[in-house]
């Protein structure tokens, strides 16, 4: 007993000299740090609320004025048919891998677009033993007689990711008269008037050279998804300008068809010449050639994460979004990229600091109170528990910001998606959210700093090495334990044989229950 007691002291003791220590100027500046971080993210956060609210606000301004169809267009005149038949071809490429629980109902979203002008589907898959092949080739049958769909096999990359050489192999297929392209990961869920959307964007602004969107997580309630989703909402202030920006999500892009036929500012062979990344590598040569990129506040797309998703796989999916620093175009993207992974993991281990301190001003306040007299309060610095008071009141409003960030593009979706079931805010756990924050920030310097050393990344069972910021290796040797995507739970191998039986299974009753909901889609 008595040397527990004397244990207990000595841990006492220790939290107090720590605690005084985090007192000290520096210590007092990285605490004020990470409450102006707590702070600058809610003032992002409410600043893209403000942009999102307001279209949801025109909308409603548009049905009270009678145009019960605001959700296509604010303007009733614009979906008249004569106006619909000289709208231009959009041709839709969506790269494919593997087959999931949410692929079959996204896919379905896309093909049954109301945009009024030509377009085409093509469905993109690097071997006819890819379980999509199989799951696509029933869908594309129930829809044979109502849409220009294709599914093509692209084969193998060699000297480029998978996904860029099946985007690539998709627009050397689109149809000649397509005027613009539109890249989709099969992860989009698209509203009935997106494709619309953007076109109008497009045919507006002729400047535009990209146009992009931005997902809307829904978390499926483990830890691994809140922090996919806690990833993913700073960046979305990006993404939530409503006009300019220079930020650039690969899972939605429209660009001009005829900038692929020209390869206009080399955007076809610096994909395929060691291309990792569309997306970085699209910005790249957007930035280096002064080129619009755009975001409509309608580019929001709910984003359903795999019901299954463990930790493990989001810490693969993390190290994938470090990875891309790793990749570049020119000198001037690897001076980007660095800057962008400095910033980073200073700004994440600064977010991170101060809860670990406010854990040590806590623990000795707790130890001081029961072990101490009030006569005796002057040992412990009251500075250190106002500091922590202050962390809190800055959290609580970082997490409310967020909130209702989440809860105007939860409305925001609705209203773009009339026909579907109603997203809601009551599945997400604030409590999770907060600690998907920390554990989050805490190990994305860990992920790039791997990353930066290891130059090499497994993608969908895929290892890519990178030299000079450009692929120059590539292994397909069905790493161990890779038999599933990330974030989508898909299925990326299985023999034909065996495959044929689970995914037309599945398929089957995905096909009869397409229109129930998910756990996430109420």
């Amino acid at each position: 007993m008595i040397e527990i007691m004397s244990a207990l002291d000595s841990i006492d003791s220790l939290l107090f000299s720590i605690s005084r220590a985090l007192c000290s100027p520096f210590a007092v500046f990285v605490q004020i740090q990470g409450c102006v971080i707590c702070l600058l993210l809610a003032a992002g956060w409410a600043g893209a609320a403000y942009v999102r609210n307001r279209e949801t606000r025109q909308m409603k301004k548009c049905m009270k004025d009678g145009n019960p169809f605001a959700f296509l267009s604010h303007d009733i005149h614009d979906l008249e048919h004569s106006t619909q038949v000289k709208l231009p071809g959009v041709t839709v490429v969506m790269p494919l891998k593997g087959f999931g629980e949410h692929n079959l109902h996204n896919w379905r979203t896309q093909l049954t677009s109301l945009y009024g002008g030509p377009l085409e589907f093509l469905f993109i898959v690097d071997s006819t033993e890819d379980p999509a092949y199989h799951a696509v080739s029933r869908l594309l049958l129930d829809f044979k007689d109502d849409v220009d769909a294709r599914l093509i096999v692209a084969g193998p990359s060699t000297t480029c990711s998978q996904k860029v050489h099946n985007q690539l192999v998709g627009v050397e297929k689109m149809h000649k008269d397509s005027k613009y392209v539109l890249f989709l990961d099969d992860d989009v869920r698209l509203h009935p008037g997106s494709i619309g959307a953007l076109t109008a964007e497009m045919i507006k602004n002729p400047e535009i050279f990209i146009q992009t969107g931005y997902p809307l997580d829904l978390p499926s309630g483990s830890l691994g998804s809140y922090c996919i989703y806690e990833y993913h909402m700073p960046c979305s202030m990006g993404f939530a300008t409503g006009g300019r920006t220079f930020f650039l999500w690969g899972g939605c892009m429209m660009m001009h068809a005829d900038d692929f036929r020209t390869d206009k500012h080399g955007v076809v062979t610096q994909l395929s010449d060691g291309g990792y990344s569309d997306d970085m590598t699209l910005a790249a040569i957007a930035g280096a050639n002064k080129r619009l990129i755009t975001s409509p506040p309608v580019a929001v797309f709910p984003h359903p994460l795999a019901s299954d998703l463990t930790f493990s796989r989001y810490w693969n999916y993390l190290r994938k979004q470090t990875f891309v620093l790793e990749s570049y175009t020119t000198y001037v993207n690897w001076i980007m990229n660095r800057a962008l992974f400095s910033v980073h993991c200073y700004l994440s281990w600064g977010f991170v600091s101060p809860y670990i301190m406010a854990i040590f001003h806590v623990a000795a306040a707790l130890g001081f109170q029961f072990k101490y007299n009030s006569a005796e309060e002057h040992v412990l610095n009251p500075n250190g528990l106002r500091l922590v008071g202050c962390l809190v009141i800055c959290t609580i409003i970082e997490l409310l910001s967020m909130w209702n960030l989440t809860r105007i593009e939860v409305r925001l979706c609705n209203m773009l998606s009339p026909e579907a079931p109603p997203l809601s805010l009551s599945a997400y756990n604030w409590c999770l959210v907060f600690v998907a924050m920390v554990v989050d920030n805490f190990l994305y310097p860990i992920s790039a700093i791997r990353s930066h050393f290891s130059q090499s990344i497994n993608w969908s069972g895929i290892r890519y090495h990178l030299r000079n910021g450009k692929i120059h290796k590539i292994d397909r040797t069905m790493e161990k334990g890779k038999k599933f995507s990330d974030l989508a739970a898909k299925r990326l191998y299985g023999r034909k044989a065996q495959s044929k039986i689970s995914i037309l299974g599945t398929l089957s009753r995905s096909l009869a229950n397409w229109r129930q909901p998910k756990k996430y889609d109420v």
